[in-house]
């Protein structure tokens, strides 16, 4: 699919790799609705891109429907779904003092990032569906985004890894599910970036994270993620795969 006029919705597009994406696919030529649980930080992004500000939580069925809905009314039906938006949390399942994490903790996170995804994977789908095929059959593309923790959890990442490792599962059978409406499905599994919440931890602790990195040995850059993912769009062999980009890193168990 060529990105030059097509309408894109990137969630969590109001900053880090969400951020970094929404400015590539505006830079392609691409109709860009930045969705975000922020609303400022979209409209900023959106203000200095061309493309407009939608506040959106991802897990509402209704504020996601009628995100779709805004971005349709401005731009058209979109063929392409960034879903970037996402939280991270480190929480041993039990403390020093022998109690067990609270559960709510763990169903946040999964329901942001897992629970999130799919829903709005599924109504972006339905959406698509009812658009006309263009080349090969083509209506529409997803990019998720998981992590390299789905495979290499550290300590105190199980909610994090569980929900990473849920969207790298979900991808190839919904690609397949998804074959008949002529919509592929891809997800980007991304190591250690330089993103506003990297940059929050000190600067020695970074630059000790970027030497554990084989090759380059420094944190990867939010743009090398935005070309993937519009790689992903615009290369139409590409379907039901999961891409880590870590610079061959392998995480330790802390």
């Amino acid at each position: 699919m060529q990105i030059q006029g097509q309408a894109a919705l990137v969630t969590g597009g109001g900053s880090g790799l969400g951020e970094a994406t929404a400015r590539e696919l505006a830079r392609l030529g691409a109709k860009v609705a930045v969705l975000d649980v922020n609303l400022e930080h979209a409209r900023t992004v959106a203000s200095e891109i061309g493309g407009i500000a939608i506040q959106t939580d991802v897990t509402s069925a209704e504020g996601v429907q009628a995100a779709i809905e805004q971005a349709a009314a401005a731009h058209g039906p979109a063929r392409i779904l960034m879903q970037i938006a996402g939280i991270g949390t480190a929480k041993r399942i039990l403390g020093k003092d022998g109690s067990p994490a609270p559960l709510e903790d763990f169903v946040r996170v999964i329901h942001v990032n897992l629970v999130g995804t799919y829903n709005m994977a599924r109504l972006f789908a339905a959406a698509a569906a009812r658009l006309e095929p263009m080349e090969d059959g083509e209506r529409g593309a997803m990019v998720f985004t998981a992590s390299v923790a789905a495979f290499d959890g550290q300590v105190g990442q199980q909610a994090y890894s569980a929900s990473k490792g849920g969207v790298v599962g979900m991808t190839l059978p919904m690609a397949r599910d998804l074959a008949q409406h002529g919509i592929r499905v891809c997800t980007i599994a991304p190591g250690l970036f330089n993103t506003p919440l990297m940059r929050t931890l000190p600067e020695p602790v970074q630059a000790s994270l970027a030497a554990s990195i084989p090759f380059p040995s420094r944190l990867g850059k939010p743009e090398e993620f935005a070309e993937l993912a519009c790689h992903i769009v615009t290369n139409g062999h590409l379907n039901g795969e999961v891409i880590r980009l870590d610079g061959a890193l392998r995480m330790a168990p802390r």
